[in-house]
């Protein structure tokens, strides 16, 4: 059976992008058809500056929608980046491999480096090499598949370079992973800026809608979405970035087609009505069973607690012949015959 790595980053609540551009595929797809690993990374949420209450909070509760929209603990695993030691171990050994310049050239450094600067912050050398470590959450398990959206598309390309690269110089340790894409709703927009991703991170709190938003903040954001210029409701995503959004939105949601659905409305109005409504029926279940894992928190946290046990031990066997390849020692308590078999292996 194949693999499969994701994860989400504990800098915000979680959003109807996340949902729809990720977890909902994990829920339906993955976890059915596939030995899939889903992570909060936790660490990745340290590379800027934070709030450490904020970050544990936010990861407890990222930890509960993940399970709330429908991941099944006996059919995947669900764990905390931080509760699995291997990550921050492999992920200096693929700092040894990879290089000054390709860390440099990811987009997403460039971007939020430059936002660092303009505020008047210093930039943290873990947001220069954090796309080192998103590629030792991926390599540690052998992963095949990783469902990402087009922003991370760049950074799974280094984790199979660096893959190659190590295997190449090393002898074979690493799977070589590709990565999947969903197909509507992949990059929901922000709604008040339509050619920018709804992020977590965002400042711009009107054009998010949050997993946990009640039913009338969701229905007073969509109906403040900026649309444009026209007014025929047209599925255009580079002159009507507005419309295309809330059309792309409403198909995620119903299972339909947003060209075809850009036939169905007259009105802005009219659309913007039917895609809260939409929007909030989808978040329904999600929110009920979210208000019923807050109020056991002793069950979510023995399931991060069994899924750092498996995930630790899925893990470990290749960051060690990782290590040995590498040349380093291995622990005392190895045997050489031990040692030996893991170093042939690794070849």
């Amino acid at each position: 059976m194949k693999r499969v790595f994701s994860g989400v980053k504990p800098t915000g609540h979680l959003t109807l992008g996340n949902y729809l551009g990720a977890m909902r595929r994990w829920v339906a797809v993955d976890q059915h058809q596939a030995d899939a690993l889903f992570c909060v990374v936790d660490l990745h949420a340290l590379t800027v500056d934070h709030d450490p209450a904020r970050v544990r909070r936010l990861s407890r509760q990222a930890a509960s929608l993940l399970l709330a929209a429908g991941l099944d603990p006996e059919r995947c695993t669900v764990f905390v980046q931080s509760h699995v030691d291997e990550h921050a171990r492999l992920s200096y050994l693929l700092e040894c491999v990879a290089t000054d310049g390709e860390m440099r050239r990811m987009i997403q450094y460039k971007e939020k480096a430059a936002r660092e600067r303009a505020r008047g912050g210093s930039v943290r050398l873990s947001l220069l090499t954090y796309p080192v470590l998103m590629a030792a959450d991926i390599l540690a398990y052998g992963t095949d598949e990783v469902p990402v959206g087009e922003d991370q598309r760049q950074h799974v390309e280094l984790a199979r370079d660096l893959a190659v690269r190590f295997n190449q110089r090393y002898g074979h340790t690493f799977v070589v992973p590709r990565t999947t894409s969903p197909g509507v709703a992949a990059r929901v927009m922000n709604l008040l800026e339509p050619t920018s991703k709804m992020g977590k991170s965002d400042d711009v709190g009107p054009g998010i809608v949050y997993l946990l938003d009640e039913p009338d903040v969701v229905r007073k954001k969509v109906m403040r979405a900026v649309t444009d210029s026209g007014r025929d409701v047209v599925y255009d995503r580079e002159e009507r970035p507005g419309v295309a959004n809330l059309l792309e939105i409403l198909a995620a949601c119903t299972g339909g087609n947003p060209e075809a659905l850009s036939g169905v409305y007259e009105s802005y109005g009219a659309l913007k009505k039917d895609t809260a409504e939409a929007v909030v029926e989808v978040l329904r279940p999600v929110q009920r069973r979210h208000r019923e894992l807050a109020a056991d928190p002793g069950y979510v946290e023995g399931v991060l607690r069994d899924g750092a046990e498996r995930a630790r031990a899925m893990a470990r066997p290749t960051v060690d012949a990782a290590y040995r390849a590498i040349g380093l020692l291995p622990a005392s308590s190895d045997t050489g015959a031990e040692a030996e078999a893991v170093l042939n292996a690794a070849r």
